[in-house]
């Protein structure tokens, strides 16, 4: 889904779409941070 609004915000110049990437990002932000997380307190307990 971000791959087409990719598309569409860089080769038509839909801005929504623009919006629509930033949230994707944004979300695969937060779900990585939580996933960091998660690893460095497994690490730690070892």
């Amino acid at each position: 889904a971000l791959e087409a609004d990719a598309d569409k915000f860089y080769n038509k110049g839909n801005s929504a779409a623009g919006t629509r990437i930033r949230k994707g990002m944004q979300d695969l932000k937060n779900l990585a941070q939580a996933i960091r997380l998660e690893v460095q307190d497994t690490k730690n307990k070892a």
